[in-house]
């Protein structure tokens, strides 16, 4: 039974992060019918802009003499995590103001290969060697990170099941963030509008619902969220490379598909399913199949359940 709750304590602490990632999939897909796969990349921007802004910031770990105040950790982790937030918000802007709203009323294929060229194009351009030598390097460089402990790293354990203040931190933190969006767009004339667009853009927009501005804003909350996911996964998982959002943005795209994509709750709920998933088989069979788990858990879904968890069958017209 220890087992199992402890296998239970990873599976939602890693769930947390694919389903803040899944929820920028879901409300793209939601009011642009679009696969925005440089979505994970977003995501690992946000690692990134976490560990430039912790340099900026001058954190200094648990172990340093003197130790920081609890006000100091407290002060510089926020402003690490909403700087990390704010850059990539604009970045997530960017995106949808340059590269897909020209290609708004193209075909939904050309939108999607313009994505995977944006995921390329952030992936290897961090790659890029630095061109000048600054206390600070930027671009970083194709080498790995360590990032900075923003806090003191605290274990407990009851009933034989061992957790850490990262584990908590991480989950009120994620579950916070879920529920204030689940508020904004379910209890907000931003959230009406933006339920609007995805159920018509054209209808909407003639209701006078300024379109383009709300699909920013999607973008712009979703890869908000998906910072927030990163500096809380690197805090807990300290590596972070120019690669690191590649698999989290797959399997969360996985976790999207699987609670009904377009479904902001479905999402929160894939994620949560599919950590989980992940962490019983490599748990109780061999940890090697932790990643073809989220595949499996994929083509499962397009089998059975196309629509997803929570998701709606619609006829469409062709």
């Amino acid at each position: 039974m220890t087992e199992f709750l402890q296998h239970l304590v990873n599976g939602l602490s890693v769930g947390t992060i694919y389903a803040l990632v899944a929820l920028g999939y879901t409300m793209v897909y939601g009011v642009l019918k679009l696969i925005n796969f440089a979505h994970g990349d977003v995501y690992m921007v946000g690692a990134f802009a976490g560990y430039y802004l912790s340099e900026l910031v001058g954190v200094r770990p648990p172990w340093a003499d003197p130790p920081p105040g609890a006000g100091e950790v407290f002060v510089k982790a926020t402003i690490v995590t909403m700087g990390a937030m704010i850059i990539c918000g604009l970045l997530g802007y960017v995106i949808e103001r340059f590269a897909y709203r020209p290609l708004r009323h193209r075909a939904r294929l050309t939108a999607l290969i313009t994505a995977i060229g944006v995921s390329f194009l952030l992936e290897f351009g961090f790659q890029l060697s630095p061109l000048v030598h600054t206390p600070i390097e930027f671009p970083p460089g194709p080498s790995p990170r360590v990032f900075p402990a923003l806090l003191e790293r605290v274990g407990y354990e009851w009933a034989g099941v061992s957790l850490s203040n990262y584990d908590i931190i991480g989950l009120l933190v994620a579950l916070g963030l879920m529920l204030g969006l689940q508020f904004i767009v379910y209890r907000t004339r931003f959230g009406t509008a933006m339920r609007a667009v995805s159920f018509d853009s054209e209808v909407a927009g003639l209701m006078g619902i300024p379109v383009n501005r709300i699909i920013s804003w999607t973008f712009i909350l979703g890869s908000a969220l998906a910072a927030a996911a990163a500096v809380i996964s690197a805090v807990s998982r300290p590596r972070i490379e120019p690669l690191f959002g590649l698999m989290a943005g797959l399997k969360a795209f996985v976790a999207a598909v699987l609670g009904g994509i377009g479904s902001v709750p479905g999402a929160m709920v894939g994620g949560l399913v599919l950590g989980l998933a992940e962490e019983y088989v490599a748990g109780y069979t061999d940890s090697s199949y932790r990643d073809a788990i989220a595949f499996t858990v994929l083509i499962l879904v397009l089998l059975i359940r196309p629509a997803g968890l929570f998701g709606r069958f619609t006829v469409e017209k062709v």
